[in-house]
């Protein structure tokens, strides 16, 4: 796929939420949110900022870490505001779901802290759903094929591209099936949005509905592409461990994460400082996979992302990197 090239490359990045887009920049980040009453709420989120804190982890690899730990607490919290938000926004609608038996008995025993409670439940189901998926699944399933074809364990390539090929194929499916929802489907639009808005802005043009409309929705720093990177990357590093045993093999993946995160990090970054048909190759895997997350928004998602685009803009240029 061919990338237009961009008048500047900034440091500004986004993340797609419920009904809004949070805009980071290199001074502060802003959570936009489209109210029930058409209006549009801005509200400064304060993201972790270790690479700033610790000098440390701005070296290579351990920065991809880092922005990585800090990438998944602020979007969480940026989440959990813009859900609140909603909430705020249909209960001054009189807009109101008749709570159900468990809302009623999450609500008696932990009161305010219910939200939280279901998202740290959600979050715990979430990461053991991912481990056995990603990493234990893989490994199994080659050692059933391999105990039909013991020829396969001859050559560890073929062991570490079918669980990396497998890996991507699993995230493949689930991508398509999470498009079916609705919600998720609008968070997608709100994703292609914050694209376009912050191509619009490379690009040097005024930002106004028309002018992001007209630009492209896959962007190389996207987060989509950074976990198809690491899942490539992943099938480089399973090359090295040795191990066949289902629980060693995923034990020692796991532990090599920061590796495999810090590396897709450093790729990405490359990619979205350099234009070249190195790059292109390195970004085309992820910029297919943004068909699935990212779908042409509307104009009042537009709005949104211009809105929490501007905010995060600094006068003195400091998010331009040169």
């Amino acid at each position: 796929m061919k990338r237009e090239k961009t008048k500047r490359i900034t440091s500004i990045g986004g993340q797609a939420l419920m009904e809004g887009i949070m805009m980071r920049g290199p001074l502060k980040s802003t959570v936009g949110v489209r109210r029930t009453d058409g209006s549009i709420e801005l509200e400064e989120i304060k993201p972790l900022n270790l690479t700033q804190k610790y000098k440390i982890l701005r070296l290579p690899i351990l920065r991809g870490v880092a922005g990585m730990i800090d990438s998944l607490v602020t979007g969480n919290k940026a989440l959990m505001m813009s859900a609140d938000k909603m909430i705020e926004g249909e209960e001054a609608a009189g807009i109101e779901e008749e709570p159900s038996k468990l809302d009623l008995w999450l609500d008696k025993h932990f009161g305010e802290k219910a939200v939280g409670v279901i998202m740290g439940i959600s979050t715990t189901v979430a990461v053991l759903f991912c481990v056995a998926v990603f990493f234990f699944v893989p490994t199994w399933l080659f050692n059933l094929l391999a105990n039909a074809v013991p020829a396969l364990n001859d050559h560890m390539i073929w062991r570490s591209a079918f669980e990396g090929i497998l890996r991507i194929v699993l995230f493949l499916i689930y991508m398509a099936l999470v498009t079916l929802n609705k919600d998720i489907k609008r968070v997608f639009q709100y994703h292609g949005a914050e694209h376009k808005t912050i191509f619009c802005y490379e690009h040097g043009l005024e930002l106004n509905v028309e002018n992001v409309r007209k630009q492209t929705r896959f962007h190389p720093r996207c987060g989509t592409s950074f976990i198809v990177l690491m899942l490539i990357v992943g099938i480089l590093i399973g090359l090295f461990i040795p191990f066949t045993n289902v629980w060693l093999r995923s034990a020692v993946k796991i532990l090599l994460l920061p590796v495999t995160v810090g590396i897709g990090y450093e790729l990405i970054r490359i990619c979205g400082r350099h234009d070249n048909i190195i790059t292109h190759i390195i970004a085309a895997p992820g910029m297919w996979m943004q068909h699935l997350t990212t779908k042409e928004p509307k104009d009042e998602m537009i709005e949104v992302a211009i809105a929490a685009m501007k905010d995060v803009i600094p006068e003195n240029g400091e998010d331009i990197i040169r």
